[in-house]
């Protein structure tokens, strides 16, 4: 019924992938748990036949979600983000170059080049935040990219890319464009109106939302390009449970409410640790002296929920014993790795041993829940000042 609607995204984010309104009919989808769906006869599209093909508890997610992106398909949920990740690196035709930046998800850069270590393309890491250096990445070594991937800011490094500048540049030297959409959601940057030809997301994050679930997802630009990677989803077996998809589905209809909280958490709390002793840097879109600040407000609904700092050295200790000291200390942020849960999760990222060793040793990832602020702030403000002075 809303279908003809023109709805927000914090509208769709409710009333998308629900069931038909019939007298007495649910108001929720339900989890199908079949491997196999009845019919004879060829089978054709629409048809579920098997249980990696479909399923009705993925597809009521994929609508919503693609929907928020701005498609005109719905999405594709696979068993987790890398699971997606692989199904958009493999539109990469064998003896490819892929562009990509240095700072993408440690798990996105590690798979790349362990595909191109085995020769399948060329991997071109660039500073994604430096516009002319990314451009000339795409026509480098007399060979035009095949692909362009894109994550805006980057993990963990919070860096800004030029969208716009680049998707269009990509598209006009013939690459696929794959922009990582994990930290913003689409209630804050839709890609695929810029041009990007498929959108991928953790959805494990924000989308879920209550860090209970791995999932990952794609959005893609038209039905051709949606069929390629519902094949590879079907070849491969990356596909979800059904449990997981209605709690993705379940998740995502407060997602409005936590961006909305979370944000706004995030600039107090961003604000606050600029002026702090022990905090050298602050890495944070929303701060008027940010790098990307002046890109990000063009091009973003909001600044995100992540932030990120760089504890200052201080009495012989070095700024990544002070970034432990910190996350040891603290009680109501939960030291754990992840992102875009309901609770504020904290950690230095160079604890993985696949980080790039251009993250800083003392970099501090912070990942804004929907608690009260004030009660963040008491909490990170007295580890900090139990640390040493610089």
């Amino acid at each position: 019924m809303h279908d003809s609607l023109d709805l927000s995204p914090d509208s769709l984010v409710v009333a998308a992938g629900r069931p038909e309104r019939e007298r007495d009919a649910a108001v929720n989808p339900s989890v199908v748990l079949s491997s196999t769906f009845v019919g004879t006869g060829p089978l054709g599209p629409g048809d579920r036949g098997y249980g990696r093909y479909a399923n009705p508890t993925w597809e009521a997610f994929e609508e919503v979600l693609g929907r928020l992106e701005g498609g005109t398909e719905p999405a594709l949920l696979f068993s987790s983000g890398l699971a997606a990740v692989s199904a958009a690196l493999s539109l990469v035709p064998l003896g490819g170059a892929v562009v990509m930046p240095g700072h993408s998800y440690a798990g996105t850069v590690q798979m790349a080049a362990e595909l191109a270590e085995k020769g399948l393309f060329a991997l071109r890491l660039v500073d994604v935040t430096d516009t002319e250096a990314t451009l000339e990445a795409l026509s480098a070594e007399g060979r035009a990219a095949d692909l362009l991937w894109l994550e805006s800011p980057t993990n963990p490094m919070l860096g800004i890319a030029d969208l716009p500048v680049l998707i269009s540049a990509a598209r006009e030297a013939g690459a696929l464009v794959v922009v990582d959409n994990t930290f913003c959601t689409p209630l804050i940057q839709q890609p695929l109106s810029l041009g990007a030809d498929v959108v991928l997301h953790s959805v494990t994050k924000y989308l879920a939302g209550h860090s209970d679930v791995v999932l990952g997802a794609l959005v893609a630009r038209d039905a051709g390009l949606r069929d390629t990677l519902h094949h590879h989803r079907t070849i491969h077996g990356a596909i979800a449970g059904p449990w997981e998809a209605w709690l993705a589905l379940r998740g995502v209809r407060t997602l409005a409410l936590r961006i909305e909280r979370s944000q706004a958490s995030s600039q107090i709390l961003a604000e606050r640790l600029a002026t702090h002793p022990a905090v050298e840097r602050v890495r944070f879109p929303g701060l008027p002296d940010d790098p990307g600040h002046q890109r990000a407000k063009a091009q973003l609904k909001g600044f995100g929920s992540i932030l990120c700092i760089e504890l200052a050295a201080a009495a012989g200790r070095s700024g990544a014993d002070n970034a432990d000291a910190l996350v040891q200390a603290l009680r109501l942020w939960v030291p754990a790795t992840s992102l875009g849960g309901v609770e504020s999760l904290i950690e230095r990222r160079r604890r993985h041993l696949a980080e790039p060793e251009s993250v800083p040793e003392n970099l501090v990832r912070l990942s804004v829940g929907i608690e009260n602020v004030e009660d963040l702030w008491a909490d990170l403000s007295r580890a900090l000042d139990a640390l040493p002075r610089p």
